[in-house]
């Protein structure tokens, strides 16, 4: 099986990165949307930073890939697995699941087959997408363009953390908490705004315009697809670094704390450029805490919020007519105005 683009590798795109970081750190932030154009590097960013992760214990058997601690009382017998007392622990990789856009919501959901379960009384389940994607990232491309319902069933479960299925009588219930990484171009056609609302973070990726940095991304591709063992061992000591800077993060996320100082200046911003409802607020503080945690911090600091606004609350901005300033720059003008440059 071939390995995946360093991580360490990507040339640019800081702002996709750190998000990705975030989301990792923190799978509850609720998902990433990534606007740009198409060879960006997002899917490679998505599968690079999921082949850092450490490998997942799983029940042996289960079709759900269950965390023998976490899911214990979930983890039933619709899952296959053998009976608790014989039950084995194996590893797994972190699971990266594409949804097409053609899919079905038996495809993405699972289905029950209800034939057999009238001829033989047996409830048989074929587990769909959300239960391959559990406990990993599931990848959506041209997620604009995805039928609205199926965005908004995914973005309840991914909210939730369970998959419930349910057809004449018969329903299975499974855990599916997954990171939701939605990619899209805007010129194709734009996603709801009570929809993109819902998603955590935000980025924008574009095509280099620094002639050295477009040169950089064909070198490494290059050399990745000429050599991908060797080009991969280059990086390999610079994506241990960034996965081990992920695994301390998730350890100490619960004990960051966010003084009120640093809560006041999320809600003064998110006052100053109208943002709807308080999701964005608690996005901010999610976020802030997560970058906090990734850098080794004992505590939320203004510079942290600073770092996250734009892509925590660009989505969440009311078109206001008689503004014509992009949605970026409203945002960084906000806080120049009430933190100072």
């Amino acid at each position: 099986m071939r390995s995946a683009y360093p991580f360490s590798a990507i040339v640019g795109q800081d702002e996709m990165k750190l998000a990705l970081l975030i989301a990792a750190a923190d799978p509850g932030i609720g998902g990433v949307m990534v606007f740009g154009d198409r060879g960006t590097g997002k899917s490679t960013a998505v599968r690079a930073l999921a082949a850092l992760l450490p490998p997942l214990q799983a029940v042996r058997g289960c079709m759900f890939h269950c965390d023998p601690r976490a899911d214990a009382g979930v983890c039933s017998a619709d899952c296959g697995a053998p009976a608790r007392a014989e039950r084995e622990i194996e590893t797994l990789s972190t699971p990266v699941v594409d949804l097409p856009l053609g899919a079905t919501e038996d495809r993405v959901v699972g289905a029950l087959d209800l034939e057999r379960a009238l001829a033989r009384g047996e409830k048989r389940f074929e587990p769909g997408l959300l239960a391959r994607a559990h406990r990993g990232f599931l990848y959506i491309d041209e997620v604009n363009l995805l039928e609205d319902h199926l965005v908004d069933l995914l973005l309840d479960v991914a909210a939730s953390g369970e998959n419930v299925v349910e057809r004449e009588g018969l329903s299975v219930r499974h855990p599916a908490r997954f990171v939701l990484i939605g990619s899209g171009n805007p010129e194709e056609g734009e996603l709801r705004p009570q929809l993109l609302d819902r998603f955590g973070l935000s980025v924008e990726v574009k095509t280099p315009t620094v002639l050295a940095d477009r040169i950089e991304v064909v070198r490494r591709r290059d050399a990745f697809d000429r050599a991908p063992a060797a080009f991969t061992a280059t990086w390999a000591e610079a994506d241990a670094v960034i996965g081990e800077r992920i695994v301390s993060a998730r350890a100490r996320l619960g004990a960051v704390e966010v003084p009120d100082d640093v809560l006041e200046a999320g809600s003064r911003l998110c006052m100053a450029i109208g943002a709807d409802g308080l999701r964005g607020e608690l996005t901010i503080m999610r976020a802030a805490r997560s970058v906090a945690a990734l850098d080794g911090a004992d505590a939320v600091s203004v510079s942290d919020i600073r770092r996250i606004a734009a892509m925590a609350l660009r989505h969440r901005l009311r078109r206001n007519p008689l503004d014509e300033a992009g949605s970026t720059v409203r945002i960084e003008r906000a806080m120049s105005e009430l933190f100072g440059e």
